[in-house]
């Protein structure tokens, strides 16, 4: 991932991250001359830059009656994210002390998009027991390559154990080198969807272009999921 879409992932719009990473590289520059340089129109530059100067992530001097921008210091990049992290502290409490209403004994949910796999990913850490799997192709690691390695982290501090089933040209992935994790190799494993069952919960993923997740709160499906994975595991050698 280059400079750019780290500056996106931070928080940047696309023509804001423009903007900042050109800045940062030219050091001061007129409004006019930074917009023939990157390309945009000159009332898009205005109006970007302005929204970097509210952000504290830019500022300017008046030379001969011109402004000339630059980047404040970079820094500044987690100002807004500090913001955002309190007002969740603030929440995090209010939140709390709503009752909800009590779950069904089963349901099924429907989750599209990275956000919502990661919320069937939230769900399965939540649950108590060995995660177990089986399919897929590792893709996990690419969709959420930033978040992976924070999971990783939380994965093994909580003790959490995983044994998997995979396409067996795949052993060779990060995945199977990871602590407490188990995985054997099936030939023509279905290498898309993947199936991971943890405590009562099942999920079903497949992260073919857009993220399709199905996740499923069952005692008596993850039971039979469980069943079904170990029959596997057993048969394998």
């Amino acid at each position: 991932m280059n400079l750019l879409e780290e500056l996106k992932f931070a928080g940047l719009t696309g023509n804001s991250a423009k903007v900042y990473l050109h800045l940062s590289k030219w050091g001061e520059i007129n409004a006019n001359l930074l917009a023939k340089k990157i390309g945009l129109d000159r009332s898009l530059t205005y109006t970007v830059l302005n929204n970097l100067i509210e952000k504290g992530l830019v500022s300017y001097i008046v030379k001969n009656t011109k402004r000339y921008y630059k980047i404040t210091d970079p820094k500044n990049l987690l100002l807004q994210i500090k913001e955002k992290e309190q007002v969740v502290i603030d929440l995090i409490p209010k939140i709390s002390e709503i009752q909800p209403m009590p779950l069904l004994k089963n349901s099924v949910e429907i989750l599209e998009g990275k956000e919502g796999f990661k919320k069937a990913l939230e769900e399965a850490f939540r649950s108590s027991g060995e995660w177990l799997f089986f399919g897929g192709k590792g893709a996990s690691f690419d969709v959420l390559k930033w978040e992976m390695p924070h999971m990783i982290k939380r994965f093994s501090k909580g003790k959490k154990t995983l044994r998997g089933l995979i396409n067996s040209k795949y052993l060779s992935h990060d995945l199977c080198k990871l602590k407490n994790v188990n995985v054997k190799g099936i030939k023509n494993l279905d290498e898309e969807a993947t199936t991971t069952i943890c405590g009562d919960v099942v999920v079903i993923h497949l992260l073919k272009e857009k993220p399709f997740v199905i996740l499923i709160r069952s005692e008596a499906i993850a039971n039979n999921y469980r069943s079904f994975f170990e029959n596997m595991w057993n048969a394998v050698k």
